[in-house]
Parts: structure tokens; sequence; C-alpha cells
């Protein structure tokens, strides 16, 4: 049985979003018109943004679960670039993780606890049969 280590993770991430996509998970009307943090000049310009953070969130929590909303902002947060002084580090918008966690939750793949989302085994079988299918086609 393969797990995530094994598989590239841009690949799994990739693949796990076309999943997500097809199983109806719903964005919120507000991504396409909202930046992700105040580091960011645009919004994103990938259509598929959506599902890739999604996809993201849950990867991360397999990974570092349990964990939270704050750990994340850190996780994706960037650095502002500022023409006179210097750069500063600025963390993610939270509310397009909370709403990620969210939709997790009601596919059964996350679940909420006192010190933060963990997997759940379903989630952990996706994303080990997910691995399995990306290391089969590499």
């Amino acid at each position: 049985m393969s797990n995530i280590n094994e598989a590239d993770s841009t690949m799994l991430i990739s693949k796990v979003a076309e999943k997500l996509k097809s199983m109806n998970v719903h964005a919120p009307g507000y991504v396409s018109y909202v930046k992700t943090g105040p580091g960011k000049e645009r919004v994103p310009s990938d259509p598929n943004f959506w599902y890739v953070r999604c996809a993201s969130v849950l990867r991360q929590t397999y990974l570092n679960g349990p964990i939270g909303i704050s750990r994340l902002r850190i996780r994706y947060g960037t650095r502002k670039r500022h023409v006179v002084h210097k750069h500063h580090s600025y963390r993610s918008g939270g509310s397009a993780i909370k709403d990620a966690f969210d939709a997790l939750e009601k596919l059964g793949y996350v679940k909420k606890g006192k010190r933060g989302r963990t997997i759940t085994p379903q989630g952990r079988s996706f994303l080990d049969k997910t691995a399995g299918e990306v290391l089969k086609g590499a």
C-alpha cells in the first residue's frame, strides 16, 4: 500500500483537485473576486484555485494534523514587496482556509477536534488511493 509521502506532491495535489471538482465541491462565490491575503496584489488567476487549495489543505492535514487555521495562514502566507523599505511576511487570509475545511468536513475527510482539524480514516484512505494512482501513472 502506498502513502502520500511516496508520491510527488504537485501531481498528487492536482489529481486530488480534479477528484474534488468531480465530487461537486462547490467554491464560495467570493473566490474569483478576492485576494488570498494582504501580501498579494491580485486575485488568483487559476480557475481551479479553490480545488487546488482544498487539496493542499487536505494534504497538510494528513501530514501535520491536528492543524488549525492559524498555522495554515502562516503556511500559505507570502512576503509583500515594498519599494522603499524591507519586505515583510504576511499571513494568508483565513476565510478561504476555513471554507476549505468546511467543504472537506461535509465530505467526511476532516473532523474538528479540540486542538484543530484532523484527517478521518475516509480522508486518509482517499489520499492513499490517489497517491497509488499517481505512482502507477508516473
